[in-house]
Order: C-alpha cells, then structure tokens, then sequence
C-alpha cells in the first residue's frame, strides 16, 4: 500500500536590503513560514536581477534606497523582463514620490516597515497570487493625492479633475484600469484578460484619452481613488 503525503508548495523568496541587519533577519524570519523558501537576501538591484535569473523566484521582497540599482529600476526591471516575478516593497518610505514610482515602476505591494509579519507573510502570498496589497498608511497617502489644500483657506479641496471616471469608459477599459492600479505591468495585464500587449497598449491609449490621464502614475492614483483598486 502506498503512503500519500500532501506537501506544500514553497514560495521562492528574494529578500532585498542593503542593510545586513534588516534583510538577514528577515530573510530567517520568513524562513520559518512552511510554505515560504528564502533563495537568497540581495543587497542591491544588480544582485535582486542575478538571483531571479540564476532560479525561479515567485517574490521579491524589496527595499527602495539602496546603492548601485535600487529599488525602482529594480522593479522595473524585473517587470519588463520577468513579469512572473510579483515584487512587494518593503520600505521606511512612504512619501508620495517613492509610492507612486515603485507602483509605476510595476510593484504589486507596497508596506512599510511598521509592517509586522503577518503582514510581511500576508503580502508576499497575495502578490505571487496576483493580488495587490497596500498598507492603511499607503493608502491614506495615495488619496490623499487627489486632494489640494488653496493656499487661502489651507483647507483641503477636491480638485475639479480627474473625478469621476468617465461615463463612456467601456468594462475591459475598467478592467486594464483596475490592474494599473493595482501595479500590474502590460505583460501581466495580457496575461490576466487573455489579450495579447498590443491590445493592452491600445486599451490603454483609449484609457488615458477618455479620462484625461497623463500618465501610469497619474492613472494608479485615479483607480485608487474610483475605488477600482
């Protein structure tokens, strides 16, 4: 008779600090998840970049500043040549420039690093499932976005654009919106509606033309904001 065991399918991990007190025991604290393989703990964007390319890697867990290729051209990086590979920042961070780049440059998380590790392991595991996960400060900063405060009253006023969404927007046009805000890549947006780039590009230009959308940044906050994300 023949003995089944069920095992868990491990999720490959690049933890990426260039601070060896944070990234190694970080690296030993996902280690002890069940369902979670550390291949390595990169200190710079050129290592996170030979670590995906040496092995399969389903998660980059990975810091902005850091010398050499940081964070953001990491990340973009990685989306353009290993759209498979879901990036989750983890960052001390969270003004408004660093948010909106690493979400432009494709980062499918953002935390920072008040996050504990539930919400560390909760992340990762949402982003290799293709989901988006934004921490409440996150959050808070990106809605923040789409409101000024006039110099006069210091109070805050909703700006008179870009809300609401147009009504003539059309439901695949909805869609590729919702996965730009939620940091998806055209590749992976392809992937995700069973289209192929080039009509991703073009739904994309329908897009930004319809709603007024000036660019990739500009269209995360706007799906934030229309709630789509």
């Amino acid at each position: 008779m023949s003995e089944t065991t069920d095992t868990v399918r491990r999720l490959k991990v690049v933890v990426a600090d260039d601070q060896a007190a944070v990234r190694e025991p970080l690296a030993a604290m996902l280690g002890l998840s069940e369902d979670i393989e550390v291949v390595t703990a990169a200190a710079d964007g050129t290592q996170v970049l030979a670590a995906v390319a040496a092995t399969p890697v389903d998660v980059v867990l990975m810091d902005l500043r850091m010398p050499g290729m940081d964070g953001i051209e990491a990340t973009r990086r990685l989306s353009e040549e290993y759209p498979q590979v879901a990036v989750v920042v983890l960052t001390t961070f969270a003004d408004d420039d660093s948010i909106l780049a690493a979400l432009s440059a494709g980062a499918r998380g953002y935390l920072t690093k008040n996050a504990g590790r539930q919400d560390i392991l909760r992340a990762i595991r949402a982003a290799a499932a293709g989901q988006a996960v934004l921490d409440r400060e996150v959050q808070d900063r990106l809605l923040a976005t789409v409101r000024v405060k006039p110099p006069a009253t210091g109070q805050p006023q909703s700006l008179p654009l870009p809300l609401p969404l147009p009504q003539d927007l059309t439901q695949r046009e909805r869609e590729v919106l919702t996965l730009i805000g939620q940091g998806l890549p055209n590749r992976a947006i392809a992937g995700k509606l069973f289209i192929s780039e080039a009509t991703v590009k073009t739904h994309i230009n329908n897009l930004f033309a319809k709603a007024d959308i000036r660019d990739r940044a500009d269209a995360v906050r706007r799906a934030i904001a229309a709630g789509l994300a």
